[in-house]
């Protein structure tokens, strides 16, 4: 019987540009997939999608206005995996105004916010290029066939003062990658403690490597 070198297996997903006029937000946030092989015994193949995500019906923005997006996973494969997201949203330093319509003082803002499902466990988090990068692990092993929860199922624009990032544009990728569960979650005693020694591992062992993660 052959048995194959380790593989990690990861697909890749951008949020295309947001791009900001007076008055509000132009969004195009479409998405693309990007397989490729990196280091597992077997099949491991995610996708990474957003069924809800409705391009036509959010063409034009305002500050504090929600944006319908739900990230997932499905685990196309055919082995059980450890499942991760990334999101690197970007952030300037802005005016802002409060719930009550005051301006506040200058400040590095994040452009959209978003609250994480409870099924996701933020485990690094770090600043890249004008971006503030959050990778999340899922608290559950993923079978063949299997959906994840969202990550979230909406953004929400910040309450920019207007004339700050007119005509600029900003994109917010998304990524999602899988590591087989075999062999590479240590001693762990929950999922997401066995699913970040994995991810430790993919790290220390694609770092300049097609596959690997933003890098702080």
């Amino acid at each position: 019987m052959k048995i194959k070198r380790n593989f990690i297996k990861w697909t890749a997903a951008a949020l295309a540009a947001c791009t900001v006029f007076i008055g509000g937000t132009v969004a195009y946030l479409t998405d693309f997939d990007v397989a490729a092989n990196e280091f597992t015994i077997g099949n491991v193949d995610i996708e990474l999608k957003e069924p809800h995500w409705k391009p036509e019906d959010n063409k034009k923005l305002l500050p504090t206005q929600d944006v319908e997006k739900d990230p997932m996973i499905t685990n196309t494969g055919k082995n059980d995996a450890y499942i991760y997201m990334e999101v690197s949203m970007p952030f300037k330093n802005l005016v802002t105004a409060d719930a009550n319509g005051f301006r506040k003082a200058a400040a590095d803002t994040e452009l959209f916010s978003y609250t994480p499902a409870a099924d996701w466990t933020l485990i690094k988090e770090y600043p890249k290029n004008g971006k503030r990068v959050r990778i999340y692990a899922y608290s559950r092993i993923l079978k063949p066939g299997e959906t994840t929860s969202a990550l979230f199922t909406k953004m929400k624009m910040a309450n920019i003062i207007e004339g700050q990032i007119d005509g600029e544009t900003f994109d917010i990728p998304v990524r999602g990658y899988a590591i087989q569960t075999t062999n590479t979650g240590g001693n762990g005693s929950s999922v997401t403690e066995q699913a970040i020694h994995a991810f430790d591992m993919y790290l220390n062992q694609n770092k300049g490597r097609p596959g690997a993660v933003t890098e702080a």
